[in-house]
């Protein structure tokens, strides 16, 4: 759930990597920060499952410590320290994403999945024989690793007719599935249809959303080709290259509350209300879809 603190973690405890003087340096320095950012937003209470005059206020407060943080560690000597690769910056929306639907998942029920997410992708047999395929199903088990995701976790017991051999299985079923991204571009967005398309076709009632601090596309995008249902730029800003984004004349937007709060109510109003659908509920009213 804290994919960013562990992020951290493994930065502070490597054995190889991050051993010079600055990393060190750098590393207690991030520490300090995050710790502080952490203990506020466990500190704050909400939004909870249902509708309160307070809520804006929490999302403003939850979006203020987020920039604070962010723009720390933005800076220009940590961003060439930790590269992109080391996710070291990445992994700050989606801990923030639990941070921000953290108390509506929980007043839902305790037993919610919420956080990283190796979702149920697919499901095929492959035995060996048919000797062994009376005996035990061999179900393997396709999994899509989701940023973020809100949903529920399976265990499942296979068996064949008559054979005392079980199988043992588990996965993850997200009904709201959440990919970060600092910038989305052309490929990213495909990439996410698809991974929305797959998630869909298992579980067609799925939210599939795609949060992204800035965006790469141009007005030739056809975005309603995508399955994806919704698209939310943090920035309200386009993609500038990192060597760029230190410019003097370069003004970065902070990311805005007010994108954050329609992500939030979204997802709550999702999470809370039935998903009417079937053939039946359609019949009753003479439109299907």
């Amino acid at each position: 759930m804290l994919v960013h603190g562990n992020n951290l973690e493994q930065k502070e405890q490597h054995q190889t990597k991050y051993q010079d003087k600055d990393s060190k340096k750098y590393l207690v320095e991030i520490r300090e920060k995050y710790n502080s950012w952490k203990k506020k937003n466990e500190t704050l209470i909400g939004p909870l499952n249902k509708t309160d005059e307070k809520d804006s206020k929490i999302i403003e407060d939850r979006v203020s410590l987020l920039n604070e943080y962010k723009d720390f560690l933005d800076q220009q000597h940590f961003a060439e320290k930790f590269d992109s690769r080391s996710n070291l910056h990445s992994s700050v929306l989606e801990e923030f994403m639990y941070y921000l639907f953290r108390d509506l998942v929980a007043h839902i029920s305790p037993y919610a999945l919420i956080g990283k997410s190796h979702s149920f992708k697919d499901l095929f047999f492959r035995a060996n024989s048919f000797d062994s395929l009376i005996k035990k199903p061999n179900a393997l088990i396709e999994k899509k690793d989701h940023d973020f995701a809100i949903g529920t976790s399976v265990k499942a017991e296979m068996s064949c007719r008559g054979s005392d051999e079980i199988e043992l299985h588990d996965w993850d079923i997200p009904a709201v599935a959440i990919e970060c991204k600092t910038y989305l571009d052309k490929t990213m967005l495909q990439d996410a249809s698809t991974a929305a398309e797959q998630l869909k076709q298992k579980n067609p009632n799925a939210l599939y959303i795609v949060v992204a601090e800035w965006l790469k596309l141009t007005e030739s995008v056809n975005l309603k080709k995508y399955k994806i249902d919704q698209i939310y730029v943090l920035r309200k800003q386009k993609n500038t290259d990192r060597e760029f984004r230190y410019d003097i004349d370069y003004v970065k937007n902070p990311i805005y509350s007010d994108v954050i709060e329609h992500c939030f109510f979204t997802v709550r109003n999702f999470l809370i209300h039935d998903w009417e659908g079937g053939i039946s509920h359609g019949l009753e009213k003479g439109f299907l879809i």
